[in-house]
């Protein structure tokens, strides 16, 4: 469907003028010589045999003839667009740029309403075509001036309007893309910073604990060793047992003392 589009907008009022025109319901005054009418004569015979550049040599001829021939510049621009078929006309070596020259001062300066719509028109076209939809509004809306009723470029600049919407759109959906993907790279590179903290943060609440696990190191050390109350009792102990080893000796002592004693005493 959009191609169909194209080549409608692309064919559409590419037809050769003769050199006496109307505009509106009027004649234009008819200023041209015999030799331009016959020019613009032959080439149209083959413009319409579809001889486009032996038709630009003709209407060439025509403009020599009288160069400000409003017929013969809109029908060479005509015959150079066929020529140059879908060629960009912002190149200064393709015949788009000097038809597009061409239909631009037409439509600014024709004394002819019907050259000066049709040129809006085409210049229309033109800028559709390579997808300047703003241009192509502005144009369309030149030829309405001309000739309201103008239905092709009604038409045409509906589509114009929708096609402009429709760039606009992903004009705007390829942005916010943009907007999301850097916003999502830069939090990728901010997550490195964010974790950092947290890590110098565990480190504060790690350092404090080691002293605390000194604090319960020492409790263990000392279930391990001997506690004061059970030192108590060995020593307790200790004595106990060198008091009666003390009363034995004595006892001892004191037998020994007494047998010694019998053996001394008188005898009898």
């Amino acid at each position: 469907m959009k191609r169909l589009n194209i080549i409608l907008i692309t064919i559409c009022m590419l037809f050769p003028l003769c050199t006496r025109v109307y505009a509106g319901n009027a004649p234009a005054r008819d200023t041209s010589t015999r030799k331009e009418r016959n020019f613009i004569r032959q080439g149209n015979k083959h413009y319409n045999d579809k001889h486009f550049a032996d038709a630009e040599i003709l209407y060439r001829k025509a403009l020599e003839e009288n160069e400000l021939s409003e017929a013969g510049q809109y029908n060479l621009a005509l015959s150079l667009i066929r020529q140059a078929g879908n060629a960009d006309p912002n190149n200064g070596n393709n015949p788009m740029a000097e038809a597009q020259a061409l239909l631009n001062d037409l439509a600014r300066t024709a004394n002819n309403d019907l050259i000066a719509e049709r040129s809006f028109y085409n210049l229309g076209n033109m800028a559709f075509n390579q997808q300047q939809y703003d241009q192509a509004i502005n144009m369309y809306k030149g030829a309405l001036r001309k000739n309201p009723d103008n239905d092709k470029a009604r038409e045409n600049l509906r589509l114009a309007q929708l096609k402009r919407q429709q760039q606009q759109d992903q004009q705007d959906n390829k942005q916010d893309k943009q907007d999301q993907d850097q916003q999502q790279q830069q939090q990728q590179q901010n997550q490195p910073d964010q974790q950092n903290p947290q890590d110098k943060n565990e480190d504060k609440d790690q350092q404090p604990q080691q002293p605390q696990d000194k604090k319960q190191q020492q409790p263990q050390q000392q279930q391990g060793g001997i506690s004061d109350a059970n030192a108590a009792k060995i020593l307790k102990t200790m004595e106990n047992e060198e008091n009666a080893t003390r009363r034995k000796i004595q006892e001892m002592e004191k037998k020994e003392g007494q047998a010694s004693r019998r053996n001394t005493g008188p005898q009898w």
